[in-house]
């Protein structure tokens, strides 16, 4: 590696935050809020106390409506109106506008349909548990789009003594979400909400002042964390660049910044040491294409082989097969190179045991003496980029036995394979927890930012007076 490049590729200082700390959230912000003076029984089990001058109600005395959404046909000349799906809302009650589409309503139905700032549109229907009840809040944005919504999702309208941001916060807490969860119904494997189950829905409900005051106090807080998550997630972002450039360098230039360097002979690999060699992976591995046999032949009683259909089933670490099959035809050993040769291309693993191998893998067993199989892993890394190159398919991409045999490999000798694997393993690892670090703190933040949802809403704490 040149002394330049070396110098380039250096570990973030987890101390040291990619941007300016916010010095309005500090410490105590996350430490236990105070509670309210006095607390009441609900008479609820599940909601447990409330403040004493709140009340708790069903949610239909509190709407001016609760109706469900329509499709229309398609929009054949794109002169449509744009229709929201549960698609437009994430998991935790934001917009995602990126893909919405427009259909062909009547003006009878544009009209009737249309929705207004401070609406809420709730999930009805979905294929995941996790999903249904998330719910959107419309603003002024949204309500400047001319947007209607569909059948598979819910318009509310709140009654004036209600604020919709505090409802919008209350609909997205963990005591409405479960709520949904025993009211809704399975029909052809859809989890689905009725008008009925969400007039049922109880909420604990302070005066319209003390919805006000602790809707703009999460607004406050809310995004000071998202803020936190977000520079987290940078730093993030930062260490997988670092680390991708560590690799490319070291795989395809060595470790001595003073070796006498010739051209490859290929234009993404550029000058590699003098005495490397390049060759086409065939000449140095063989290359087994999994093969899957028919769907009947797999069970998940653990008798026969542990089976891998695709990178799915990878793990963090190592592989962790779903399924086994007493009849597999192809075969990974202990130590072969996994790696996906169906959408998404390129994602890489080393088995660890005996596997079987449908598919949508191969395995890549490095020759004795001719490739160490981590330096092959940490080179694939690096390959990645021409195998997405050359990936096609009808239905998905895919790459073929012959693409990955002929892919072009920088080979040097093998004590140096070692010695390059032995230094990335150190350095990747160091990389690796810093970034395993930093996705715990996201999560911890995550974690807090839903329990102060959570608490401000059911007046587990005051924030009538805070910043």
């Amino acid at each position: 590696m040149r002394k330049a490049e070396l110098q380039n590729i250096k570990l973030i200082n987890p101390r040291n935050p990619c941007s300016p700390r916010n010095p309005r959230f500090r410490q105590r912000d996350m430490e236990v809020m105070k509670r309210y003076p006095e607390y009441k029984n609900s008479g609820v089990k599940w909601i447990g106390e409330i403040p004493a001058h709140w009340r708790y109600s069903r949610l239909k005395f509190h709407l001016t409506e609760n109706s469900g959404g329509v499709w229309g046909k398609d929009d054949e000349f794109g002169n449509g109106t744009y229709v929201l799906r549960s698609t437009e809302i994430t998991i935790d009650g934001h917009w995602d506008l990126q893909n919405i589409i427009k259909r062909q309503l009547s003006n009878g139905e544009t009209e009737r349909f249309l929705l207004k700032k401070n609406d809420l549109v709730i999930t009805k229907s979905s294929g995941s548990q996790n999903h249904i009840g998330k719910t959107g809040l419309v603003d002024k944005k949204i309500e400047a789009m001319f947007v209607c919504y569909s059948n598979f999702v819910q318009r509310i309208r709140p009654k004036n003594h209600i604020n919709s941001k505090f409802l919008h916060y209350f609909m997205n807490c963990p005591l409405a979400r479960e709520q949904y969860k025993y009211q809704s119904e399975t029909t052809t494997g859809l989890a689905n909400l009725s008008t009925k189950s969400i007039d049922e829905l109880l909420i604990s409900l302070p005066p319209i002042q003390e919805q006000t005051q602790i809707a703009n106090f999460l607004d406050r807080k809310i995004e000071q964390i998202d803020k936190l998550i977000h520079i987290k997630e940078r730093q993030i972002e930062l260490l997988q660049e670092q680390r991708t450039a560590l690799i490319n360098q070291v795989v395809t230039k060595g470790l001595d910044p003073n070796v006498e360097m010739k051209p490859s002979g290929v234009e993404w690999i550029g000058e590699i040491p003098k005495y490397w060699e390049v060759k086409r992976l065939k000449y140095v591995a063989n290359i087994n294409m999994g093969q899957s046999p028919p769907s009947e032949e797999y069970n998940s009683d653990q008798v026969g082989t542990p089976f891998l259909q695709g990178n799915a089933e990878f793990g963090s670490h190592h592989p962790t097969p779903k399924i086994y099959c007493p009849t597999a035809k192809k075969y990974a050993a202990p130590g072969d190179i996994l790696l996906s040769v169906r959408a998404p291309v390129g994602a890489i693993n080393i088995a660890n045991q005996e596997y079987g191998i449908g598919r949508g893998l191969c395995a890549i067993r490095p020759q004795a003496n001719q490739l160490e199989h981590r330096y092959a892993k940490y080179l694939l890394e690096v390959v990645r980029t021409e195998l997405h190159t050359m990936a096609t398919g009808s239905t998905y991409d895919a790459v073929t036995v012959d693409e990955v045999s002929n892919i072009t490999w920088v080979i040097p000798p093998f004590s140096e394979q070692t010695q390059i694997a032995n230094y990335l393993n150190q350095k990747i690892e160091q990389i690796d927890n810093l970034i395993a670090i930093e996705n715990q703190k996201i999560q911890l933040l995550k974690k807090y930012r839903q329990s102060l949802i959570s608490d401000a809403v059911t007046g587990k704490i005051d924030v009538r007076n805070e910043p």
